[in-house]
């Protein structure tokens, strides 16, 4: 276990393991190593367990298992734990109309840049973005980084409704809306990617270590999918 791993203690039966202080795309080897290796020493006794950017929320069945052994146990990953190879993880190719009526801050983000739209949309098509952990909404998937040109802070007020397949940047980090809510985030885009209905099945398409490339589409080919071209502020 290396001087940056550590066990905070977060409610009688959940504990935090943390592996990092700071985000970074070679923490995922880890986190997902960790995340295998935890489950397989907690078995049945394991209620869940939430890997992050930086650490892991394991929640386990005080009834089954006292505190002591829990941590124990933890220890005992930590000490041998190797990284994981990321290449195991899936890589899904995400079409994205991307179009100032459903992605307005297209130009708040190229101004912010010193960009055109059109290079904005060229450099976030052109990473590969790791998955780093899921949430906020089913099938939400946290995803980065972002280049350090295109982050942008998120929105001063916040909208009551992002349509669903909403794609948008915070800072550094770039993410799908997998169905209406509230948001903060600049939106440049959508896409039919269907994320929430297979969050909802319980088998989300996007999991911590996948990676995700967004690919433009025109207008056409986004309506031939059955995509939704309400624009974001009149979107029901």
């Amino acid at each position: 276990m290396t001087s940056t791993m550590r066990i905070e203690l977060t409610a009688m039966d959940v504990v935090m393991v943390r592996l990092f202080d700071s985000i970074d795309e070679s923490n995922m080897g880890w986190i997902v190593a960790a995340d295998r290796e935890l489950r397989e020493a907690f078995g049945g006794a394991l209620i869940d367990l939430v890997p992050s950017y930086t650490t892991l929320m394991l929640h386990y069945d005080a009834l089954n298992m006292e505190h002591g052994e829990a941590l124990a146990r933890i220890r005992r990953v930590l000490e041998r734990l190797e990284p994981a190879s990321t290449e195991l993880g899936r890589c899904h190719d995400v079409p994205v109309w991307y179009d100032l009526s459903v992605g307005p801050e297209l130009v708040r983000i190229a101004e912010r840049a010193g960009l055109a739209v059109d290079e904005v949309i060229e450099r976030h098509c052109g990473r590969d973005y790791q998955v780093f952990a899921l949430g906020f909404a089913p099938g939400y998937g946290f995803m980065g980084l972002v280049e350090e040109a295109l982050a942008t802070p998120r929105l001063p007020t916040p909208r009551r409704r992002v349509a669903a397949g909403s794609v948008g940047i915070a800072d550094r980090q770039t993410a799908i809306y997998p169905l209406l809510s509230p948001g903060g985030w600049n939106i440049l885009g959508r896409t039919t990617f269907p994320l929430f209905e297979h969050a909802r099945r319980g088998d989300p398409l996007l999991k911590p270590g996948d990676r995700v490339r967004f690919q433009p589409i025109s207008r056409e080919e986004f309506i031939r999918q059955g995509g939704d071209t309400t624009p974001l502020e009149l979107a029901p």
